[in-house]
């Protein structure tokens, strides 16, 4: 991992522009005046922190807890356990039980974070195996989606990126799922007999701090709280990447993390930071955080419940920084020693395969991950939208106002009023009768927008046009063989680099499979998802195009190769007049899915709360009666789709067509040769 002070690419405008948004939204922040006005803020943060996390159940289900072996060491026991935190959703667990205790136990939740092999990895032992041999009762549980709870269970496996993503759509997300595992764990330590429910403790390190931040914010039923080498401010979350299962959707429109460290007051908390850690952990951004966290401590007048303790280290829990844990545990929960470190005492770490709950091969088919609970809730969610269309057409009429406006704000977080400065042109180049001109429009805040306008040269009638999307950029786009089919048609192609794409890209934007993940990840953070500031440059491109004498109004095509046909589907969605036409290109027919999304699906379509509006068809319906060609689909793994396939999955959109009595304006094929779409788009 990165060191703090090391120097990276020079930010893109993308980057500034997100930096400068989140600065923006957090520079009014102002330490609480006094007790009460924090208890004020306390009870709307954390609303806020709930809503954005996603809904919770309403009734906790039975934890069906179940013992599947024991691992009998000197002076305590390891179990292994299962239990279930929602319907049929299963945890995988260890148990460290001392033996010999007189009276109940003092006990502390560890949550693992991103070690090879989740909660059995030999870090992951190590402060469980200490803590238990120093009189705690430890449990010690697989994250959602890791460890034994992987599609693919193995060492190094990972629950964030596309897996932790598919949540978003649905209204969930990893790090909301691993808040409430977290408080069921709970639940299930309160059942044991040989814990004291009144001293509870949770640690955890990187994203297993994380989670004990998060844990120890939002249930009190922690006594101390102790996050190791994960806090910093969310800010620096834009200098860096970050797992799925840390990000707070929205987060810095309401808070910064420094209140979120204040919801511990005025129980014991312990932030642990390393020097040598990535930025976004930093000794210096930590500091910030607890600057605020220590103004509202002292409300409570518990200014001594509160440190700060810093190791000389790279990103780690390691043995120095373990012991300064257990002196805080022993402290606060047992009421020994004045907080300094303990030693650690000797132990022995297990093999992966002794603490599995289940021999390779032998976990149930019905076993839940993020994909398989993605995909359940989506069906349950569209459900409701299948049922929108009705015998009339006023009737889906009013529901598509509705659904387009909840898209704009609540889903894309609103579009801003950017101002309409004077764009730069090139002189263009000229080959084979066609004229090439490259144009920069500026856009919100210092972004500009970068784009090609071809056409054939000499042309004086008005010509239509066509805005060519490609999320690999404006080059890309116009390799496209529909580019020079619909310039032989007369039909001026303007093809863009979309924010963060082509030139505009990120440095280092890729991880485990997801090409836009941190460009992606950090637009969610401030609350305006990748997906809806794309459609923010199309209406910019569109205004452009408007005010162009050559081009004709009315006649605006939008088309969208690849996944950038939903992109395409989601600016028609907005009823704009000037769209004639809409074509989406080998698009995915539909992001609902129980199994993980293949490598290359871009996270920037999973737009947190997207299904609140629809799928890819209910998108695609919002944008009739004009003309719409689907040529072309794949499934969520990339796999293409027949003729018959795409019928279904867009049976939807071909009811709400024939609402219009326009079926005739929508075509679906499996196929379609370039002069074909050409022809079906200009009419």
């Amino acid at each position: 991992m990165a060191g703090a002070n090391d120097a990276g690419p020079k930010p893109t405008q993308y980057e500034t522009f997100l930096r400068g948004l989140a600065a923006d939204m957090r520079a009014g922040d102002e330490p609480p005046a006094d007790r009460r006005a924090w208890e004020i803020r306390r009870e709307a943060l954390r609303g806020a922190m709930f809503a954005a996390m996603g809904p919770l159940p309403d009734n906790p289900c039975d934890l069906k807890p179940e013992v599947v072996g024991v691992l009998k060491r000197d002076g305590y026991r390891i179990e292994k356990i299962l239990f279930q935190s929602r319907p049929g959703v299963l945890m995988t667990a260890n148990a460290y039980v001392p033996e010999g205790v007189r009276s109940k136990a003092p006990a502390v939740l560890a949550v693992h974070g991103h070690w090879p092999w989740a909660r059995r990895d030999p870090v992951v032992q190590a402060r469980c195996l200490g803590l238990v041999k120093l009189g705690f009762f430890v449990l010690c549980i697989d994250a959602f989606g890791a460890g034994e709870r992987h599609p693919t269970p193995g060492k190094g496996t990972y629950h964030g990126a596309l897996l932790g993503a598919s949540l978003w759509p649905a209204g969930q997300t990893l790090l909301g799922m691993q808040v409430y595992d977290n408080r069921r764990a709970v639940d299930y330590l309160l059942t044991r007999p040989e814990v004291d429910g009144d001293r509870l403790g949770v640690t955890g390190a990187s994203g297993g701090g994380n989670q004990t931040m998060y844990a120890g914010a939002l249930d009190e039923r922690f006594a101390a709280v102790v996050p190791v080498c994960s806090v910093g401010n969310y800010q620096a979350y834009l200098q860096a990447a970050c797992c799925v299962c840390e990000v707070l959707p929205g987060a810095l429109r309401f808070t910064e993390e420094g209140d979120v460290l204040g919801l511990v007051a005025p129980r014991a908390l312990m932030v642990v930071n390393a020097t040598m850690d990535s930025f976004q952990f930093s000794v210096g951004e930590a500091d910030k955080s607890l600057e605020r966290a220590r103004a509202i401590f002292k409300l409570y007048d518990a200014g001594d419940k509160v440190v700060h303790p810093t190791f000389e280290s790279p990103h780690a829990y390691n043995q120095a920084m373990r012991e300064a844990m257990y002196g805080w545990m022993m402290r606060w929960l047992k009421g020994e020693g004045d907080g300094t470190p303990i030693p650690e005492p000797k132990h022995e770490v297990e093999t992966v395969e002794a603490l599995a709950c289940y021999e390779e091969g032998k976990r149930p088919a019905t076993f839940v991950f993020p994909c398989t609970y993605a995909g359940r809730k989506a069906k349950r969610l569209l459900a409701v939208h299948d049922g929108r269309v009705r015998d009339h057409k006023e009737a889906w009429e009013a529901t598509a106002v509705l659904l387009r406006a909840h898209l704009r704000d609540e889903v894309f977080g609103g579009f801003p009023n950017a101002p309409r400065p004077d764009p730069q042109a090139g002189a263009g180049e000229e080959k084979d009768g066609v004229k090439t001109v490259a144009v920069t429009l500026p856009s919100e805040s210092g972004l500009s927008l970068s784009f090609l306008v071809r056409s054939t040269s000499g042309v004086k009638a008005k010509a239509p046009a066509c805005l060519l999307l490609h999320l690999d950029g404006k080059a890309e786009a116009l390799k496209h063989p529909l580019a020079a089919a619909l310039v032989g048609k007369g039909v001026a192609v303007v093809a863009p680099d979309l924010r963060s794409t082509g030139e505009a890209k990120m440095a280092n934007d890729v991880v485990h499979g997801a090409p836009d993940h941190t460009s992606s990840e950090r637009a969610v953070w401030v609350g305006r998802p990748l997906l809806g500031q794309w459609a923010v440059d199309i209406q910019q491109l569109l205004d452009w195009m408007g005010e162009q004498p050559g081009l004709q109004a009315g006649r605006f095509i939008i088309a969208g190769v690849g996944q950038a046909g939903m992109v395409a589907l989601c600016a028609a969605a907005s009823a704009d007049e000037r769209v004639s036409a809409v074509a989406a290109m080998d698009c995915p027919a539909t992001l609902v899915t129980e199994e993980p999304y293949g490598a290359g699906m871009r996270m920037a379509l999973l737009a947190p709360r997207l299904f609140s509006v629809g799928d890819v068809p209910h998108l695609a319906a919002l944008g009739a009666p004009r003309r719409l060609v689907i040529a072309g689909g794949v499934s969520p793994q990339g796999r293409k789709l027949a003729a018959k396939e795409i019928e279904a999955a867009y049976s939807f959109t071909r009811d709400v067509y024939e609402l219009y009595k326009a079926g005739d304006q929508l075509t679906l094929s499996e196929s379609a040769t370039p002069d074909e779409l050409a022809a079906l788009l200009v009419g």
